[in-house]
């Protein structure tokens, strides 16, 4: 590989990249300040609030792998909010549900974004709060250029707000008016939110005091109370096509705080990667590389159809398993160790053919056949639902999408400091799209919910105190060198395809980062989509035009149900490395002309 849009970003001092460029500025004026990437990554988590509400909010959801320099292996801050007390299969099933829906209220778990960020920044940061929370005020009060997918979301969105969600429209159509392309857009609710809680965090005497005083503001004070006392009034319509009331309460917030653990591996090819544990998505990716492993990529031609076809097969494979095995750990009996074994991904290598498969096909694991079956009934019922659920909910059932609105997702970070020091993040939630604006906070509430079923007995039966088994999933990685990197995407059901991609490219080609962001890429939506309405798409496979005609046209040949993108559409890759020399590399993707990575 050669070709590349960008430069790949070189330096000693610190690297960020982020999908926004403000973002990306912002996390290195941090690190210019002397703060560390964990301060860097907490105030580009903001601003991306800010800057990019349809993908992301203080009260969606956080999980991050940080690397603290001189520790062994990266820890998972997971700020990935449970499901409420009152949220139970029995009382969804009153509400005449027979799926979550994929907005309004009842979708809603308990917020762990901004518990997450300050549970970072508490042990691990070194800036007061207010440094690390004054450029997301600022862009808040002072107004920040909207993105054209924010004005689209925004105007699309217009007549549903308006008759449904009144402070959604207040918040985002001030004036009755949708933000212009490029025109400034503030949230003052949102600023004035945030000064509120640097005003009672500062109250406090220390760093630490005054970090723990911000998280008790939102999970206990008026953010909460703010949550509590509107949820048991309101009553907005959802995805589902009626109007119902929530089940979050102020104790759900206050008896739920960020926490850390340890994450789950695999080697590959002398690399060793990290992800987060079955509560997302994370482990897909690491049973697609033992897959392929035992399928062999080696002196395969990465730009092959027979490359397209082998990754995809073992995606559908690994991602058949995860609709069939993940979830909470602390709720199910997850057969991870199994799932991540030589011997089991040998079994499953040995079921990729020359041809697409269109079946859905979890591993059978012995004592999990019910999960097994389960998955396999569920896939049935939601065969070719319309495609819908292929990225984060944008509610076009409900409304008349733009036009020139492309689908949602969610955002990312990657951030190195000058001592060593690894953020990887994927932040996403509290869309604004997918739940009204709390009155007088200026945000509003995530919709996670959606990724439990109601149903009993399986790994993601909705529970009180559940995690849902989330999209989210960044990345970090040593490579046979001893390089660091961290990595990850937004997309969806998507995220850890493109980044297996990404990473394959890095360990079989030679190709630096900024060429295997910029390669073609590919992915496939034939299993359960994580979203509502958790449509299923058997043999389906996107590809990028650039792959080239000859491999388009064998894939075709091959049985893959394709499409073929527009061009330069498919993933938003971000990634940053440090080398053992101590030289740091950075990059990110042209696609969507948003992502950013900066460094010296």
């Amino acid at each position: 590989m050669s070709f590349t849009t960008r430069p790949e970003i070189l330096g000693t001092f610190g690297v960020a990249a982020s999908t926004h460029w403000i973002a990306t500025s912002v996390g290195m004026a941090i690190l210019e300040k002397g703060g560390n990437a964990f301060d860097a990554g907490a105030a580009m988590g903001f601003v991306l609030q800010v800057v990019e509400p349809h993908l992301n909010g203080p009260m969606g959801d956080l999980p991050a792998l940080i690397w603290p320099a001189g520790e062994e292996r990266p820890t998972v801050i997971c700020a990935q909010g449970v499901a409420p007390a009152g949220a139970t299969i029995e009382h969804y099933k009153a509400e005449g549900l027979s799926m979550i829906p994929g907005s309004g209220l009842l979708a809603t778990v308990v917020p762990g974004a901004f518990d997450g960020w300050m549970l970072m920044l508490r042990d691990h940061g070194s800036l007061p709060l207010r440094d690390v929370l004054e450029p997301a005020i600022h862009y808040a009060r002072a107004g920040h250029p909207t993105l054209a997918r924010v004005s689209n979301t925004i105007a699309g969105l217009a007549e549903f707000f308006r008759d449904e969600w009144p402070t959604s429209y207040t918040t985002w159509l001030p004036g009755g008016e949708a933000p212009a392309p490029e025109s400034l857009f503030a949230n003052p609710d949102l600023a004035d939110t945030w000064e509120r809680i640097l005003r009672e965090a500062e109250s406090a005497s220390g760093r630490v005091a005054q970090i723990d005083a911000a998280r008790a503001a939102f999970s206990k004070g008026f953010v909460a109370e703010a949550v509590d006392k509107w949820i048991a009034e309101a009553c907005v319509m959802d995805a589902a096509g009626a109007r119902r009331k929530g089940v979050l309460t102020g104790e759900d917030m206050a008896s739920w705080e960020a926490s850390y653990e340890a994450p789950v591996s695999v080697d590959y090819n002398g690399a060793e990667v990290f992800k987060c544990g079955p509560w997302s998505q994370g482990p897909s990716f690491l049973q697609s590389l033992r897959t392929l492993e035992a399928a062999g990529l080696d002196g395969m031609d990465l730009s092959s159809a027979e490359f397209v076809h082998t990754v995809t097969e073992a995606m559908k494979l690994s991602f058949a398993d995860r609709e069939a095995y993940y979830g909470d750990p602390d709720f199910s009996d997850i057969p991870l160790e199994t799932l991540l074994s030589r011997d089991y991904a040998a079994t499953r290598a040995a079921q990729i053919s020359g041809s697409a498969s269109l079946d859905q096909r979890p591993g059978q694991i012995a004592g999990y056949e019910a999960w097994a079956k389960a998955a396999i009934e569920r896939a049935g019922r939601e065969t070719e639902a319309a495609g819908v659920g292929a990225g984060e909910p944008t509610m076009a059932h409900l409304v008349k999408k733009h036009p020139t609105e492309k689908r949602g997702d969610t955002v990312h970070i990657d951030v190195i400091d000058r001592w060593g020091n690894m953020v990887s993040a994927t932040p996403s939630g509290g869309w604004l799209q997918s739940s009204p604006v709390v009155p007088g906070l200026g945000m509003p509430l995530n919709s996670r919910a959606q990724m439990f079923w109601l149903e009993e007995g399986v790994a993601t039966s909705l529970m009180p105190g559940a995690r849902p088994r989330t999209t989210l999933t960044p990345s970090m990685a040593v490579r046979p060198d001893g390089a660091k990197m961290a990595f990850g995407t937004p997309g969806g059901d998507q995220q850890d395809q493109w980044q297996l991609i990404f990473f394959l490219r890095l360990m079989h080609s030679g190709a630096n980062l900024q060429e295997a962001i910029d390669a073609p890429l590919f992915h496939t939506a034939h299993f359960q989509a994580s979203f509502y309405p958790r449509g299923v798409r058997p043999g389906h496979l996107m590809v990028e035009p650039s792959l080239g005609e000859a491999a388009i046209a064998d894939l075709r040949a091959r049985g893959h149900r394709l499409e073929v993108a527009e061009p330069w559409t498919v993933g938003r890759l971000t990634a940053a490395q440090r080398d053992p020399s101590g030289l740091m590399r950075a990059a990110a993707t042209p696609r969507l002309m948003q992502a950013y990575a900066v460094g010296r």
